[in-house]
Formats: C-alpha cells, sequence, structure tokens
C-alpha cells in the first residue's frame, strides 16, 4: 500500500456504500487524529482502539462506528487532495469553507491535524489532506 491516508478514506467510504455499521482500519497516530477531527466534525460516531489477532501476532486497527441520518451516510462526498507523491499546502488566508460551511476541510498544520475552521481561528496553514462534506 503506498498511501495509508488515501487507504483509510476509502474505506470509509466504501463502508458507508455497504451500509455497513462499522469499519476496522490499520492503526496509525496520524489516522486516529484525523479520524478525532471526523468525530467532531459530525461524520463518525465514535472511534476506538482495538486489537487484532492475525497469524500468531495481533495488530491495532482504528474501530470506526459510523455515522448515518435519514438512513442516508452522514458522509456524502470526498475529495482527498494530498499524496505521497504530490503534497499540497495551503497558507492560512487561503483557507475557504467547504460546500458553504456544510463540510470541513482536514489539515495537518505544525499545531497538528485540524479542521480548516481551526485553522482559520489559529491562523495556521498546512499540507491539505482532504475533504468532507
Amino acid at each position: 500500500m503506498t498511501d495509508p491516508i488515501s487507504d483509510f478514506f476509502i474505506r470509509i467510504k466504501n463502508a458507508y456504500a455497504a451500509k455497513k455499521e462499522r469499519v476496522l482500519v490499520p492503526f496509525s497516530n496520524l489516522k486516529f487524529e484525523i479520524a478525532s477531527e471526523l468525530e467532531r466534525g459530525g461524520f463518525v460516531q465514535e472511534i476506538g482502539k482495538r486489537k487484532k489477532k492475525v497469524l500468531k501476532s495481533n495488530h491495532l486497527y482504528l474501530d470506526i462506528k459510523l455515522k448515518y441520518k435519514d438512513n442516508g451516510p452522514a458522509m456524502e462526498g470526498l475529495r482527498i487532495f494530498s499524496s505521497p507523491s504530490r503534497r499540497i499546502y495551503i497558507k492560512s488566508k487561503d483557507i475557504r469553507p467547504v460546500r458553504s460551511g456544510y463540510g470541513m476541510a482536514i489539515l495537518s498544520t505544525p499545531k497538528g491535524i485540524m479542521s480548516e475552521k481551526a485553522a482559520r481561528k489559529e491562523n495556521v496553514g498546512g499540507e491539505l489532506i482532504a475533504e468532507v462534506w
């Protein structure tokens, strides 16, 4: 797997499409922080760490409980910007609301992973990871 962050978002998107209740994603601290932002933004219901035994060894997984509203997914769309071969950086003054404020952008800033609203409030820019609506 060359891009674990894209894989993370695509697993969530596919789980919503299949109307699953939960999705398991291999754990990393970056994915945990992104999932925490999605939880704060109201796109997933809850997150947690879970160990799963795979061939005589335990692996950590991120257990994400998906959120539905009106029998539809809470996350209707997704656009991934940065990849390992193409990083997209944005200045704090160039950060704009996503879908007129109904969505959220996720940025990796010097102060950590945060939404575009928090980044504008803190007046920091950074790597634009994805937009979710």
